[in-house]
């Protein structure tokens, strides 16, 4: 590995200081496992009030406070950063992660190597209080596993490096229309698959993921598995060109998404009349998915995460 290369690891913070200490804690340690290269890490801040200025600061790594809201906003400050400082490659690990022993080291090797563009780690989600049955039985936080090295159509950006060259070559962001519904990172690294960028699964590149009580209920997986199935038709069809091929997204995603809506309402009855939690919870998540395709199809746009207030 080049000594002379660098990298800028991003880390978007919005009002969690503890947790984004502990993480920076390790991010030390982590980048002095792939010295001689030289690791820098920036905290970009999404509140008002600066509240990861103190951990930042502490921690001695950059910090830089980006007050519009939304993970959009703050992820395109992530890439002038990236763009403007000169490094080869840019890591993004959100601040309510924890990263394994070599997380580092295992990300940054196929992108070393020259096989990929774009490098995708493994996230496993660890829960504040045990989850319900029904959300373990619907499998709502297990997610889709990739063989080392294989290709990935899009990658979500809470464990991803990025070659800086293919940001400078194709000039890709991050689309602000997504700030507030969220699926910003499918969008982004979709459009760049499309422009012909690699993005390759290192699944030895593990973080943990922080899931707060509040997320482990039935009402709100169902509510990320409405708006992951709007933003995933409303990324397709953002991303076709052409008034008569949107037109016939648009109608596929309509078909598609009212298909998977019907059929997870019959696993769902199937579950209740066999008394199956597993069909019960499984049958409404693909219709919840489905449905939100079908809405995201029709041009509806769920807003999860609501303007904030100063409190």
């Amino acid at each position: 590995m080049s000594a002379s290369k660098r990298i800028l690891i991003a880390v978007p913070s919005y009002r969690r200081p503890d947790r984004l200490a502990r993480l920076l804690v390790t991010l030390a340690g982590q980048r002095e496992d792939v010295a001689p290269l030289s690791a820098d890490v920036i905290v970009i801040d999404n509140d008002p009030e600066g509240s990861a200025a103190g951990p930042a600061h502490a921690a001695s790594v950059h910090y830089r406070l980006e007050p519009r809201p939304g993970l959009a906003a703050v992820r395109n400050t992530a890439l002038d950063e990236a763009i403007s400082r000169g490094v080869d490659a840019l890591v993004f690990i959100d601040d309510d992660e924890v990263p394994a022993p070599g997380w580092l080291q295992a990300l940054i090797s196929p992108w070393a190597a020259g096989t990929a563009d774009l490098v995708s780690g493994r996230v496993e989600s660890e829960f504040d209080v045990p989850p319900d049955e029904w959300i373990v039985a619907g499998g709502f936080f297990r997610r889709v596993r990739f063989a080392d090295g294989e290709r990935m159509p899009a990658a979500p950006t809470n464990n991803l490096l990025i070659d800086v060259s293919a940001l400078r070559t194709t000039g890709i962001r991050f689309d602000e229309d997504f700030g507030r519904s969220g699926g910003e990172d499918i969008h982004f690294t979709s459009a760049l698959t499309r422009a012909g960028v690699r993005i390759a699964a290192a699944p030895r590149a593990v973080v943990t993921d922080h899931v707060p009580a509040d997320r482990a209920t039935p009402s709100w997986v169902l509510r990320r598995a409405f708006r992951v199935g709007t933003t995933t038709a409303r990324s397709d069809i953002g991303l076709t060109y052409g008034a008569v091929r949107t037109l016939r997204r648009r109608a596929r995603w309509l078909a598609v998404g009212l298909a998977r809506a019907l059929a997870g309402a019959a696993r769902w009855v199937l579950g209740l009349v066999t008394r199956s939690t597993v069909h019960q919870a499984r049958g409404a998540r693909l219709a919840a998915r489905g449905i939100g395709m079908a809405a995201g199809g029709a041009g509806f746009r769920y807003l999860e995460y609501r303007p904030r207030s100063s409190s």
